[in-house]
């Protein structure tokens, strides 16, 4: 049997990708999925698409964000994600970090970095767009920092996170989190129970 695989569009500037990802693992417990995560940018998505951070879009709408606000209370608590926290530099300008988990791939030592890196963001609130924070949170991490940051100066690492974000737009992404079962593309967090729905009759067909 074909194993599942959930894409994950990702960048680590979105709480909900934070969330996601905490979620994830045990959904591929249970269903046997592969989760495989694509490296994009957000602001290129939002570029791109002519969309924008909830933030902006709904500012203006009387009662959407204190909804937007309690929605995550309730996922908080469902999933125990005590820990979560927001980031009190929000928005924090992720290009670095993206290209340094480009970097990361290639050095394999993403999974680690990618959990040190959400903790930083999300647990810690640390300013991730500050490059001695980020050495300094890699170093503690034991990641190689010196050459993970190095390697966002190279133009292949530059390359391919661009060639990413242009990808997922060319698959109708619009914002993150995005997932695609297949063909079939699911966005946001709260959509996480359809997509293990998904996986399932994948794999019962």
């Amino acid at each position: 049997m074909t194993q599942s695989v959930i894409d994950f569009i990702f960048d680590f500037g979105s709480p909900n990708a934070y969330l996601s990802a905490k979620v994830l693992p045990g959904i591929a417990l249970r269903t046997g999925a592969r989760i495989n995560r694509i490296p994009c940018l957000l602001g290129g998505i939002f570029k791109a698409t002519n969309n924008a951070s909830p933030m902006v879009a709904f500012g203006g709408v009387k009662g959407k964000l204190a909804y937007e606000a309690l929605e995550t209370r309730r996922f908080v608590a469902k999933h125990s994600l005590s820990a979560f926290r927001q980031n009190p530099h929000f928005p924090v300008n992720t290009l670095l970090i993206m290209r340094a988990l480009v970097a990361a791939r290639r050095a394999g030592v993403e999974d680690t970095y990618v959990k040190t890196v959400l903790a930083a963001m999300w647990e810690h609130g640390e300013k991730m767009d500050d490059p001695e924070v980020v050495a300094r949170v890699l170093d503690g991490a034991g990641l190689p920092a010196q050459a993970l940051l190095e390697a966002t100066q190279d133009p292949e690492v530059k390359a391919e996170l661009v060639a990413n974000t242009e990808a997922a737009v060319e698959r109708g992404v619009f914002g993150i989190p995005t997932f695609f079962v297949g063909e079939e593309m699911f966005f946001g967090k709260d959509r996480l129970g359809q997509i293990e729905e998904a996986v399932l009759t994948a794999a019962a067909g």
